[in-house]
């Protein structure tokens, strides 16, 4: 459903295991740099996270919004890490704080939007190494008390796209905080080429492969009852900005 679905942060967004078995947490910034200081934002923004998130649970990936109403904005996204080793890495060293706030802060607008997104790895599919290059980010609204019936829904796509492209990868993640924004739920969809996003939308054919005749009417009907709209960016990671690699290695995690 490369279209009516899937097309689809933070991720790097990849469910890697915690140790302590909590579920993996990244914490999503949303910054806007100033018109006239985005090469001093840019800058600012590398320096800071390869001084001091580089790895481990403070590791930091960036990516740049290239698409909707949030175009030429970043995303600061922190993780994967868990909200118990929040209490450690949010305990920032006065030096930290003053390099953000010279350095990243100063060069970018006041507003700003901070989102945590919880990994579910049951509607994930991460089965082979890939490189961060372009995410398909779809975001959600669920309706309020419909939680179960999404979940029931998403079951049944995570089945299709497992019958039938299973070598795509993707990652499926949950707001942790409830909100107004419509952004409750995010599907994303990890590619290499824009020609990806050209390719034929064979979901409703798939689904009606796996599912049965007659089968796809049904869901685009229950899938409309316990959601209230949806929203797609795609977004393009910055390694130059990171902190992190774009290497994902899921075997070694």
């Amino acid at each position: 459903m490369k279209k009516l679905f899937i097309i689809a942060f933070l991720l790097p967004f990849l469910m890697v295991a915690q140790e302590n078995q909590e579920a993996a947490i990244f914490m999503n910034v949303l910054m806007t740099p100033q018109p006239d200081k985005i090469e001093a934002f840019e800058a600012g923004v590398a320096a800071h996270n390869k001084k001091y998130h580089a790895g481990g649970t403070q590791q930091v990936g960036v990516y740049w919004v290239a698409s909707g109403k949030d175009s030429g904005k970043y995303v600061w996204s922190l993780g994967p890490t868990s909200w118990s080793s929040m209490d450690e890495t949010n305990n920032y060293s006065d030096d930290h704080t003053k390099d953000w706030n010279n350095n990243v802060a100063a060069n970018a607008l006041a507003e700003m939007e901070t989102t945590y997104w919880k990994g579910d790895p049951s509607h994930s599919n991460f089965t082979k190494d890939f490189e961060l290059k372009n995410l398909a980010i779809f975001m959600l609204d669920i309706k309020r008390f419909k939680g179960q019936e999404f979940n029931a829904l998403l079951d049944k796509v995570q089945q299709v796209f497992m019958t039938k492209d299973s070598e795509q990868q993707w990652g499926s993640y949950y707001n942790e905080l409830t909100n107004k924004d419509g952004a409750d739920f995010v599907w994303i969809d990890f590619f290499e080429k824009s020609s990806w996003m050209g390719q034929e939308d064979k979901f409703p054919q798939w689904f009606e492969e796996v599912h049965g005749a007659g089968s796809f009417a049904t869901f685009l009907k229950d899938f409309e009852a316990v959601t209230d709209g949806d929203m797609q960016e795609l977004w393009v990671f910055r390694e130059d900005l990171s902190g992190r690699s774009g290497q994902i290695q899921v075997s070694s995690n």
